[in-house]
């Protein structure tokens, strides 16, 4: 493409031209806060300087430090959702990417602002099953995906070292997404995007950054609606633990209490490497390296012992996967091949003294499960029964509805091995339903996505997410406990799985 025939917009501090993908405008890797390398790393994120010129938007910034698989380090995710962009690892990488139908036309679209899974540890916002080329096409809508720090360097716990200069250090991740939220308000309507009318959503440490937005009061007003998908953040890092885990990192480099310049001395490689070593590997990490509730910057948990205050009038869609844990397990030498002795060992280490009472429900519910079908939706209830707790103290508060889902739809990729798994939905939000060889084959994907896309579609532009062909949505209350069953075709059903809901006694097992 000539580079004449590119869209070009000017925002706030400069110049951007963008890119055409089927008729949708698409403009990558813009940056949002300056870069976060050497005295400005664990630190509140600063905007950028404006530039003269127009700058390129036809290509994904840097992604923040992290391992794992879009580091290079894995290559399980290309065996499941394709090949990932391999793109640099950078301490600057405060940077963001926006899909719309138009610019200049004087319309003002809703926005989604799409917060990226893998945990506070890994991810990105350049994946390539976050396009929003056909959600923005879909909706007539405005997408936006962001980049923000991660593990140490967004939520390594500093404050009570080292003081009021990292008062912030426990939430420096989160503070980029807010410092994106203003970007948008204040850009957002060059791209023929509404900064009144923005949805944020996220799936697993998504949801769970969107938890965090709803309860953090610098993020107040520059969103208007909320989506947690299987990512339910009830609790934000008791700051005594993670002060403990901050002294546990300097020691790892050897630097005292009264030395912290040297952090900004290290290299993020070596960093990078630490994380590893000490919080472990993978999109979990260590919790230790996720927002910290220290009374202050961040003051107060989202959803305990009840809800947010600033939660309470957002409109919440918040639900999870059947199968969470079938993507966790699939690389499990005994999938499949689980015995009743070895479900019984597993669970015994899982459950406790709870495992019969437990199993026997599920037993009894389930009655044609294998030993192994029983383990993954045991093992799988902690996302779910965190959704419903979250559910109910959010309707508890009054104020915004709450529509309560449960993604039931299930892949037939290499032979069913992911079911509805942790995940699975996500293609089915963005309406991008052919991501190989994760969701399969079957042509109902196409039927589903276009339902769930077009939920989440109309619950952005009006807080509903009713349409006509969809049966109908109610609001979730504590009584009835009505939840969407989003599969092929998609029912409502009260309290669906209560016998299971209620063996659990308000303590699920942890999630994954």
């Amino acid at each position: 493409m000539a580079a004449s025939e590119r869209p070009i917009v000017e925002t706030k501090l400069g110049a951007l031209q963008g890119i055409i993908d089927e008729e949708i405008l698409v403009f990558l890797g813009i940056q949002y806060g300056r870069s976060t390398a050497g005295e400005r790393r664990f630190k509140p994120p600063e905007p950028p300087d404006p530039w003269d010129g127009i700058r390129n938007a036809g290509e994904f910034g840097p992604i923040c430090p992290q391992g794992g698989a879009l580091a290079g380090n894995s290559l399980a995710d290309e065996k499941t959702i394709g090949l990932l962009p391999k793109l640099p690892l950078s301490e600057d990488c405060l940077y963001l990417n926006v899909w719309t139908p138009a610019v200049g036309d004087g319309c003002k679209r809703p926005v989604l602002f799409w917060l990226h899974g893998r945990g506070f540890a890994e991810g990105a916002g350049s994946e390539g099953w976050y396009n929003g080329k056909n959600l923005a096409r879909r909706g007539d809508m405005v997408v936006v995906t962001i980049n923000h720090r991660l593990n140490a360097y967004g939520f390594l716990y500093l404050a009570e070292i080292g003081g009021e200069k990292y008062a912030s250090s426990g939430v420096s991740g989160m503070l980029d997404a807010v410092l994106a939220l203003e970007w948008v308000r204040d850009n957002i309507g060059e791209f023929g995007g509404d900064p009144g009318n923005v949805t944020i959503f996220g799936e697993s440490g998504g949801g769970a950054k969107v938890s965090t937005l709803l309860a953090l009061p610098q993020a107040e007003g520059l969103f208007h609606r909320a989506v947690i998908q299987s990512g339910p953040g009830i609790e934000g890092v008791d700051p005594v633990k993670a002060t403990e885990f901050a002294e546990k990192f300097l020691n790892h480099f050897n630097i005292k209490n009264n030395e912290l310049h040297r952090l900004h001395e290290i290299s993020f490689e070596q960093i990078t490497e630490a994380v590893g070593q000490i919080a472990g590997t993978g999109p979990g990490g260590s919790r230790l390296l996720s927002p910290v509730v220290d009374g202050k910057v961040y003051p107060r948990h989202p959803f305990h012992p009840d809800a947010a205050p600033t939660s309470v009038n957002v409109p919440l869609i918040i639900g999870s996967n059947k199968d969470e844990s079938a993507l966790f397990l699939a690389a499990d030498p005994k999938r499949r091949k689980l015995t009743e002795e070895e479900l019984h060992l597993r669970l015994d280490r899982m459950l406790g003294k709870r495992k019969e009472a437990i199993l026997s429900v599920y037993k009894e519910h389930r009655p044609e499960a294998t030993p192994w079908e029983l383990y993954i939706g045991i093992s799988s209830e902690g996302t779910r029964l965190r959704s419903i707790l979250l559910a109910d103290r959010k309707f508890a508060a009054g104020g915004a509805p709450v529509y309560m889902y449960l993604f039931t739809w299930e892949s037939n990729s290499l032979g069913g091995l992911f079911k509805a798994s942790h995940a699975m939905e996500i293609p089915f939000v963005f309406d991008n339903p052919d991501i190989a060889p994760f969701t399969g084959d079957s042509p109902t994907r196409y039927e589903l996505a276009a339902s769930m896309s077009q939920a989440w579609i109309n619950f952005a532009h009006s807080g509903d997410p009713n349409f006509e062909g969809l049966p109908f949505w109610p609001a979730y209350d504590t009584e009835k406990r009505a939840t969407m069953l989003f599969d092929v075709p998609c029912r409502v059903e009260n309290d669906p799985r209560k016998e299971e809901r209620l063996i659990w006694n308000e303590k699920p097992v942890p999630m994954w």
